[in-house]
């Protein structure tokens, strides 16, 4: 069991230990946070061996599923615990699922069973329901408790990836939410996160399991992918659509059908002869491709992937520890490779060379699928329990784990191709540690309104979990979609972490011009919108990085002192800064909007709201509620482009939300070269602090990796000011406008001063109207990347 001390400032964190039964309990500032073993469930099972008694171990008790025998050669050795947030009223946590974030109880406090538990177990969910606590793809054993009075967030992490169930129950005679943990086998390795705020639980966490890696800047733009675009001709008319219809992208997908029989890896020579030009073609307007390669491998003595795995032994073996598993799945009879062994995961690494993977170039990158992993002739869809992987592990010990190897093996692959620059490979499953290798989506949810809903929660529940990258398929992988849900969906999907379209092979093709207007028109809208926030996205990734926090939040994790945010998940925080309620009903002519306490700036009108106030907004199918919080600075690129690459030189936007004093908003902007790892090797990036104050100044000042910050340029910075050959563009770009939301009026001029105390005078000039006035500072030439401050000087 572990403890994390990285508390606040002020914050005290005692652990009690009792004995006789064990009872762990942590304290923050004197009260009771997290107590193991309140209720007494600690419970576990071992086999006992001869030398404990002289005796033989007891007899191995298989376990039968449909047509499946689990041998189960090591008998029970199931483990059981509880764990109780006695001042919590919501639970979050324990994904992946289709259900709502605040977990309802599946126990009553008198034993009375409300639903079966959750359940933690990596499975292919064909065409899941919108509304279940059946697991998914993906397993992270963290369960969070919050109290919004006192406002309070605490953490545990259970390391342990067997199958495992979790009942909760809320209130009972001592009040709180308890758990009952159960798992199959494994160790306890249990986690304790103290927080106690949302942001520091966050931190502590991503301290045991990892920040998120890093992504290259073209994945965080439009992905555009279909089960299959049918040859190199299909592919062009895409990429050419996009274009024609100005819509900007950044990668195109593949399917499996791209590939000769299923055998990964390779190209159907009769539909993509010359896939290396297609994939140079499309890069030469700055934009990547994506193929797809899942952990099944045709079982074809004449395809080398098998040949040579088949014959160095690398795959997940039978029961017996010899012959080599054999399930099925696309290509028909497939082995699986034993991912466990850091030896096959080198193997497989090497395989994604340009020499190996012929057809590939450097602008080509991968989606792992099928990975939890999916064998169709298997039980529950899966692998058997007591197969055999690398060191004699029973399969049963790795399960919720072996997704999570794969997408790493494959990542590490990308990596070593290109030279050590940050791969981009997505995948379905995942366990705990996921957000160190790259992203995961949703599965294969359907098009229709009730998924669009419940893929809030479930992207919320997995950023609260420490997996920020993530996103749903954008109008549903099944079925087809009409202009008004597939315009919604784009409108709420430019804000997930990862944002894809996709649709199965049987939909009708759904390209983003193919709805006719006025969906083609909203649908562009919608993804310039995305384009125009990368900056600030690109900085919500770095900290998610650095400190495991959320790109995409719920909005108790702002606000958890708020009781009305708690539970609220139709809507949500984008960063600290943007709160989005996006329109997830049929028809729709209005929505309730809830602002939290302070004031809120409308993103499209600029009208200045105070909260807290729940009232009705009107819509139209144009409209998607989207609130600038005071107190907030924004860092945008105004200008339409075709990409992200295309974006590179373009000047930035800043927008500054005042708060409710009109005296003072706060914001970060950071740099780097969008694909390296010079920003860790060697210090090239750049991250700026812009603030306004008093009302009447903008600063921007650079700050450093540790957190202090002043007028010091960064190293990187001065080292690109010298011609450093590691210097990135857009750390020379120039800010081209400064809006200042509010009804403050300025004068006419304002004073813009650089770090070489170069003046300049630029014209100032308000909105007309008064709650919905804006101030617009145009051309200050000044470079984001220095220190500069612009004076306003004040109308009244």
């Amino acid at each position: 069991m572990g403890f994390s001390s990285e508390t606040p400032v002020g914050s005290e964190v005692k652990v009690v230990i009792e004995h006789a039964p064990v009872k762990i309990t942590t304290l923050v500032d004197g009260v009771e946070a997290v107590v193991f073993n309140a209720n007494g469930a600690f419970e576990f099972e071992r086999r006992k061996t001869k030398s404990e008694e002289d005796a033989p171990p007891p007899e191995p008790s298989p376990e039968t599923f449909n047509s499946h025998t689990d041998s189960r050669p090591n008998g029970p050795m199931a483990l059981s615990f509880d764990i109780t947030f006695p001042d919590a009223s919501h639970a979050y946590g324990l994904p992946e699922r289709a259900t709502t974030m605040s977990l309802r109880e599946t126990k009553a406090a008198d034993g009375a069973i409300a639903t079966e538990p959750y359940r933690l177990y990596n499975l292919d969910v064909f065409e899941y329901e919108h509304d279940s606590p059946f697991g998914l793809y993906g397993s992270i054993p963290m369960l969070l408790g919050h109290s919004s009075r006192p406002p309070r967030v605490h953490g545990v992490y259970f390391n342990n990836p067997t199958e495992l169930y979790v009942d909760v129950t809320k209130g009972g005679s001592s009040g709180g939410i308890s758990s009952h943990w159960m798992a199959e086998s494994g160790a306890f390795d249990l986690f304790i996160f103290p927080g106690p705020s949302p942001r520091e639980t966050m931190r502590q966490y991503s301290m045991i399991t990892g920040g998120t890696a890093m992504p290259p800047a073209f994945a965080l733009g439009y992905h555009q992918c279909r089960w299959n675009y049918r040859d190199e001709a299909d592919v062009a008319a895409v990429d050419a659509g996009f274009d024609e219809h100005d819509i900007p992208y950044d990668v195109l997908w593949l399917d499996i059908e791209h590939t000769d029989g299923k055998r990964y890896m390779t190209w159907d020579g009769a539909t993509f002869p010359t896939p290396r030009r297609m994939i140079e073609d499309v890069a030469s307007r700055g934009r990547k491709m994506v193929t797809i390669v899942d952990p099944h491998v045709k079982k074809d003595a004449n395809y080398p992937v098998y040949k040579e795995a088949e014959s160095k032994g690398l795959f997940v073996k039978q029961k017996d520890g010899v012959g080599d598993f054999d399930g099925w799945c696309w290509p028909g009879s497939s082995a699986y490779l034993d991912v466990t062994s850091p030896a096959v995961r080198a193997w497989w690494a090497d395989k994604f060379s340009l020499k190996n993977y012929q057809g590939s170039t450097k602008d080509l990158y991968i989606w792992n699928d099928m990975n939890e992993p999916s064998v169709f002739n298997g039980p529950e869809i899966t692998m058997q329990k007591d197969l055999i992987h690398h060191g004699n592990v029973e399969h049963r010990e790795v399960h919720n784990a072996f997704g999570m190897y794969y997408h790493a093996a494959t990542a590490a692959g990308i990596e070593k191709r290109n030279d050590g620059e940050r791969p981009f490979v997505l995948s379905r499953a995942f366990f705990a540690g996921t957000q160190r290798v790259g992203p995961i989506w949703t599965g294969d949810n359907a098009a229709d309104w009730n998924h669009l809903r419940v893929s809030l929660p479930m992207v919320l529940t997995l950023g609260a979990t420490g997996l920020a990258f993530s996103g749903a398929d954008v109008g549903g992988f099944f079925g087809n979609p009409d202009g008004e849900l597939m315009t919604r969906w784009y409108q709420t999907g430019i804000y997930y972490p990862f944002f894809r379209g996709h649709a199965h092979l049987d939909t009708k093709r759904r390209e983003p011009w193919l709805f006719g207007e006025p969906y083609t028109a909203l649908i562009r809208a919608a993804i310039r919108r995305r384009y125009q926030l990368m900056p600030y996205l690109y900085t919500l990734f770095e900290e998610a990085h650095r400190d495991g926090a959320p790109v995409m939040r719920p909005l108790w994790y702002e606000f958890p002192n708020d009781p009305h945010a708690a539970a609220k998940e139709d809507a949500f925080m984008l960063g600290p800064a943007l709160l989005v309620h996006p329109v997830t009903t049929q028809g729709a002519s209005s929505v309730e909007v809830y602002l939290p306490a302070g004031v809120w700036y409308d993103y499209d009108t600029n009208e200045m709201h105070a909260g807290p106030k729940t009232f009705s907004v009107a819509v139209t199918l144009a409209d998607t509620p989207t609130f600038v919080r005071g107190g907030h600075v924004i860092v945008r690129k105004d200008r339409a482009r075709r990409s992200t690459r295309a974006m590179t030189h373009d000047p930035f936007t800043i927008v500054v939300a005042p708060d409710e004093s009109g005296k003072y908003a706060y914001g970060e902007v950071y740099l780097d070269d969008g694909k390296s790892y010079a920003f860790e090797e060697k210090d090239a990036f750049s991250r700026r602090q812009i603030i306004f104050e008093d009302g009447d100044s903008l600063v921007c000042a650079a700050k450093w990796r540790g957190g202090s910050w002043g007028w010091t340029t960064h190293d990187a910075e001065q080292k690109h000011l010298e011609g450093d050959p590691l210097a990135f563009p857009e750390i020379a770009a120039e800010v081209e406008r400064v809006i200042v939301l509010g009804p403050r009026r300025f004068g006419e001029d304002a004073e813009v001063r650089n770090k070489r105390k170069e003046i300049h005078l630029v014209s100032a000039s308000g909105k007309e109207g008064s709650p919905a006035a804006a101030t617009a500072v145009k051309k200050p030439g000044v470079v984001l990347a220095q220190d500069w401050s612009i004076l306003f000087s004040v109308a009244d």
